[in-house]
């Protein structure tokens, strides 16, 4: 059986996570980072530029990007978060606080939370290989919807990271769940 790969629905993540634009089929591949533990995103990371209507100080787009195969008729997945350059911007990196650059982080750290999630479910679920894209698709819809929701409550709880009490507590609870799956983290 061939390998699949999915990207899950690119996200825009700050202030009403807004999808991020699809890239055309024969478009080369985006640069992409993949997140580390040890690579904290930089202002530098955001190559693009905000258009005159965002009303945004920053935006973070992230995607979980899951190949997934069978050979031999035995299932196997490489699920990441990533960070795309090229869709991410902050309005002007100068004057930007590092309270901003740490909410924009923890949209990329939550992104991981769910690639985990996904890696662990893929750990715990037995796929069919004659049945694969119709059961990852229903696998991968219902992470992209709890990823999709939980990136719409944390700006909303910390009014887009200017809540710093709420800030502080979303920063706090994301490390202990990302240490709490640790077992799904990808080796550095």
């Amino acid at each position: 059986m061939p390998f699949f790969s999915f990207l899950l629905p690119l996200l825009a993540l700050t202030s009403g996570s807004r999808p991020a634009p699809q890239q055309p089929q024969a478009a080369p591949p985006a640069e992409k980072i993949a997140w580390s533990a040890t690579r904290p995103l930089t202002w530098a990371d955001f190559k693009t530029r905000p258009t005159p209507a965002d009303q945004l100080a920053a935006l973070t787009s992230a995607t979980i990007d899951a190949q997934i195969g069978c050979k031999d008729y035995v299932f196997s997945a490489q699920v990441r978060a990533v960070f795309v350059p090229s869709e991410s911007w902050v309005r002007d990196a100068k004057k930007a606080s590092p309270n901003l650059l740490r909410h924009e982080q923890l949209h990329f750290d939550i992104t991981e939370l769910h690639a985990r999630m996904m890696r662990q479910k893929l750990a715990l679920v037995k796929l069919d290989c004659e049945h694969l894209q119709p059961a990852f698709r229903n696998l991968s819809n219902a992470a992209f919807s709890a990823w999709k929701r939980e990136e719409a409550r944390y700006d909303g709880e910390t009014s887009n990271g200017l809540n710093e009490p709420k800030q502080k507590f979303w920063e706090e609870q994301v490390r202990q769940r990302l240490t709490q799956l640790d077992k799904f983290a990808l080796a550095e």
